[in-house]
């Protein structure tokens, strides 16, 4: 199980400027729903903005403290 502070911070160490929303799906702390609106993803496709935030995430992964990642990203609306 990881916090949902944990998650948000962890991405944000990795992507600064990014806005950061994490909702818990089952109450269990494992399967999350996680939006990450960063200027970083400028002119990236959605697979490398994910590998972004999967690289920022990988400890927690990699540990199953994060079993399942609904993932959704996106730039600015004043950058697209």
């Amino acid at each position: 199980m990881v916090q949902s502070a944990d998650v948000e911070a962890a991405i944000r160490k990795a992507l600064p400027d990014a806005s950061v929303t994490v909702e818990d799906l089952t109450g269990g702390g494992d399967h999350l729903q996680v939006s990450v609106v960063s200027s970083a993803f400028d002119g990236l496709n959605r697979i490398r903005q994910h590998q972004l935030v999967y690289a920022a995430l990988q400890q927690e992964l990699a540990s199953e403290a994060i079993h399942a990642l609904a993932l959704n990203t996106s730039v600015p609306s004043s950058q697209s």
